[in-house]
């Protein structure tokens, strides 16, 4: 183990168990081998994967011509009110699909709806949690335009804008992923409160930063190259990365103390 890597806390709950999720070092081999059983897992259940693809394309295509037709502040009511709750469930719906492959059985949609339900209220704490991100996030952005404001022409002044910009995204989008991680597949898979998962998704991250890293590069290549085919092809690359992301959590998190859901 490196000596850059933050220690985990000895610090026990009531029930004896950790707060911090304990979790595995990983290579930089990892990640391929998560888009390789994710991919096996698309295969193995086609129809559930292209139906969840299909409403994944369905909503994306909602929300762009929302954006198009209504404006940009139409397009933030429009997450903050809906998707942003809608999103996890999704997820943990695909995340049942590699749960139930896993366990040895034939995924159906009724697990995945049953598992939807049961999540429902840890869903509701994640949006949350996502919400006052995005608002903050939102806010920052509009600090960065009253501090450093751009004059048509001033070249340098937007170069200094972009470079300060993207600085300023790129940690609101390090928070977003280390706290998304593994966070919803570990609610999918065990009987584990929201905070906790999201705190042990953080210190995985923090424990594994260049691998984590490196799947986060990914992730946004694949997503990039969705959109690029019009948004059809995030019927294939969602679905993909979903169940890749599960067993990532499987790979990376050690959940043994905690009773399977």
């Amino acid at each position: 183990m490196g000596s850059d890597h933050p220690p985990e806390s000895n610090e026990m709950k009531p029930d004896g168990r950790p707060f911090v999720i304990p979790c595995h070092d990983l290579t930089f081999a990892a990640p391929w081998r998560w888009l390789r059983l994710g991919w096996a897992d698309v295969r193995r259940a086609p129809a559930l994967s292209f139906l969840f693809g299909l409403i994944i394309v369905l909503i994306s295509a909602a929300i762009s011509w929302l954006a198009w037709s209504l404006g940009r502040f139409a397009l933030l009511a429009t997450l903050l009110s809906g998707f942003v709750y809608i999103a996890p469930l999704i997820g943990v719906g695909l995340y049942s699909v590699s749960r139930g492959l896993l366990a040895g059985q034939v995924p159906k949609l009724g697990d995945s709806f049953v598992i939807a339900r049961r999540v429902a209220g840890h869903a509701g704490i994640f949006a949350l949690i996502q919400l006052v991100i995005i608002l903050i996030w939102s806010r920052s952005g509009m600090m960065l335009t009253a501090f450093v404001p751009v004059q048509t022409g001033d070249t340098r002044a937007l170069v200094e804008f972009l470079l300060i910009g993207s600085a300023v995204g790129s940690i609101f989008a390090a928070i977003t992923f280390a706290v998304t991680a593994f966070s919803l597949p570990m609610i999918a898979d065990r009987d584990i409160d929201m905070v906790t998962a999201c705190i042990s998704s953080i210190n995985a991250v923090l424990r594994n930063k260049w691998v984590l890293a490196e799947w986060a590069a990914i992730i946004c290549l694949l997503t990039a190259l969705g959109f690029a085919t019009a948004l059809i092809g995030l019927g294939l690359v969602m679905p993909w990365l979903a169940y890749a992301t599960f067993h990532a959590y499987r790979d990376t998190i050690d959940a043994s103390a905690w009773p399977i859901a």
